[in-house]
């Protein structure tokens, strides 16, 4: 559980930073900051804090399976969950997503530097939300709770935060299935590949149930 909290706050601080830099390479590495204000300050603690930090709640067994097979513990004193293989794989799966996210909006978008944020903004919150699902072994109802509550927030923040929303513009069908798209783009790679993994390499606690 720590280990993956840690991977997820790691995550979620670096792909925001790479979609800046991506935004100031693709604009002549100006200094212009793509989000700022209660945007920044909005998805480090309503909009994605409450879906990473219910991680902890998540299970790989339950107790009794854990109790009936000790080895387990064995595989977790190796450090597999938190090393520095770990660290790169989600440093490139922030880098591809952020990549992905600020490439896809520029193409796919027009000019209007409010459309870049709105869109950009929309799919990093549920990017994020998403890889957070994708992470979980045994959902919890304070996980279920913790995303619908996310959502909310973020859906609410159009209204109180108009000067960084084109809320007309939102609520279009052209804006959320080009979001959609890029969101899936930008996670369905990553989530693809982590299966695929676990299907050649499971982990001992996946053998075991």
């Amino acid at each position: 559980r720590t280990a993956r909290l840690s991977q997820f706050v790691i995550h979620r601080g670096l792909i925001i930073s790479i979609i800046q830099a991506v935004f100031s390479a693709l604009f002549y590495f100006a200094t212009i900051a793509i989000y700022s204000g209660w945007l920044v300050v909005g998805y480090s603690t309503v909009f994605t804090m409450l879906p990473v930090f219910s991680l902890v709640l998540d299970e790989d067994v339950d107790a009794k399976t854990a109790f009936m097979y000790p080895e387990l513990y064995k595989e977790l004193q190796k450090g597999r969950r938190l090393c520095t293989r770990t660290f790169l794989t989600w440093v490139f799966k922030s880098i591809y997503q952020g990549g992905v996210i600020m490439m896809l909006a520029i193409l796919m978008f027009d000019d209007s530097f409010l459309h870049i944020i709105s869109i950009t903004f929309t799919a990093l919150v549920l990017t994020e939300l998403l890889m957070v699902a994708f992470e979980v072994q045994k959902w919890h109802w304070i996980m279920g709770v913790a995303q619908v509550l996310s959502v909310v927030f973020y859906v609410s923040s159009f209204y109180l935060l108009p000067t960084y929303f084109d809320v007309v513009f939102i609520f279009t069908g052209e804006f959320w299935w080009r979001v959609i798209m890029i969101t899936l783009i930008s996670c369905l790679p990553v989530t693809i590949g982590k299966y695929v993994q676990r299907k050649l390499s499971p982990p001992v606690y996946v053998k075991v149930g």
